[in-house]
């Protein structure tokens, strides 16, 4: 196994300002906090643990340093950032930065008067996530009664003149629903509707048994997709992401790590990637304690997976290593227990067979005349704590968080 916790110096001479390119996406995840508790929810299933919020000034130093890094697209993420009053603020800096800002919601606290402010402060573009296209499944899968209050917001955005992207997070419960939020996206008038098939880290990967879809169901919804692009055109973009299980190869995970992508968590923690925290011994860089100049550019965590130096086999001598620079780093520690092993996605692993596993045994749960019941876990507070105390056993990482109830 390798150990992230030694700086790897055959990548360390790679960290040169003149062979990194700037960052060119930043992500200020201002906060933990959240009112809906997603069982798919990307945030760390510690996140407990890393509850201390950025001050604004510390908050407004972050959105100065990456605009002077060259960063040109800035999203507002969380937990859910209006949980923050000073979001407007922020807001406001960002636009006087020069930044194109995108705010990523569920819509919970986005009233019409924080709807204005945000408008007058400069806000480009809002995200706004539903579960489902139905009122049971939504509410269920966010464990919130908020389906009602969705659609009004949506309504409000479209009233102040935001471009609106639907967002929906696509699993085994609501993927033969694609039809119907596809419709419920049109009825709204997003210019956008991304249908996000969930990607298996953070609390998905706890609940990656209760999740994943079968084939079939993907390939019936991806038909549906096709025939919605044909008969609506340009009316609503649609975007159509395949979970990673389902490929022959990896996808270039965040364009690269260290490459394009940088992410501040709530705590000032730097993230080469979302799920950057899931890599035991990496050790994050803190914006509160280093300028994000040398974070980018010279920190061990930015430099780890830069380039190829750190490839081990299959993807050292691959001659595909170029077109998806040895697919997801956190995926591949997640499923066998190594960061620097090839993504298990792609069939030239030796470990691939964990992947063609765990989708063999969605199609089984899916068919059997007596399903396995096992309780989906919510996110919340109690659950986090609960998860870091399991995880505290001897059990290897690739191996915990399969059907654990909650």
């Amino acid at each position: 196994m390798t150990d992230l916790s030694q700086p790897a110096a055959d990548v360390q001479s790679q960290a040169a300002p003149t062979g990194v390119a700037p960052p060119l996406w930043l992500l200020a995840e201002l906060t933990y906090r959240c009112p809906l508790h997603c069982a798919f929810c990307y945030n760390p299933v510690d996140y407990t643990d890393h509850s201390r919020e950025l001050s604004t000034e510390q908050w407004l130093g972050v959105l100065r340093d990456a605009r002077a890094l060259g960063a040109a697209q800035l999203g507002f993420s969380g937990g859910e950032p209006l949980v923050r009053d000073d979001l407007e603020v922020l807001v406001e800096e960002a636009r006087r930065l020069g930044f194109y800002t995108n705010l990523i919601t569920s819509g919970v606290g986005l009233t019409d008067k924080r709807l204005g402010d945000l408008k007058a402060a400069g806000l480009d573009h809002i995200q706004l996530s539903f579960q489902d296209s139905t009122q049971e499944l939504n509410d269920f899968l966010s464990s919130t009664r908020t389906f009602d209050l969705k659609q009004r917001v949506a309504a409000s955005i479209k009233r102040h003149g935001f471009p609106m992207v639907l967002n929906c997070v696509l699993h085994r419960y609501n993927l033969p629903h694609v039809d119907k939020i596809i419709e419920m996206a049109l009825a709204m008038g997003a210019e956008y509707l991304e249908l996000a098939n969930t990607q298996y880290y953070g609390w998905a990967h706890h609940n990656q048994a209760q999740l994943m879809p079968t084939p079939e169901q993907l390939e019936e919804a991806e038909a549906v997709v096709e025939r919605y692009r044909r008969t609506q055109g340009d009316r609503c973009k649609i975007f159509f992401v395949v979970p990673d299980y389902f490929e022959r190869r990896p996808k270039r995970c965040m364009n690269g790590w260290g490459a394009v992508f940088l992410g501040v968590a709530p705590d000032g923690a730097a993230l080469p990637c979302h799920a950057a925290r899931s890599l035991p011994g990496l050790v994050l860089p803190n914006v509160k304690e280093t300028p994000l100049r040398e974070i980018w550019y010279e920190s061990d965590a930015f430099n780890r997976f830069r380039g190829f130096g750190w490839m081990k086999e299959p993807c050292r001598s691959c001659d595909e290593k170029e077109r998806d620079l040895g697919g997801c780093r956190c995926q591949a520690y997640l499923l066998t227990g190594d960061a620097a092993n090839a993504d298990p996605v792609c069939d030239k692993s030796p470990s691939h067979e964990k992947v063609v596993n765990v989708v063999k045994l969605a199609r089984e749960t899916a068919t059997a005349n007596e399903p396995r019941e096992q309780p989906i876990v919510f996110r919340n507070d109690a659950n986090s704590r609960k998860l870091v105390a399991a995880c505290s056993s001897d059990e290897p990482p690739h191996e915990r968080g399969r059907g654990q109830g909650g």
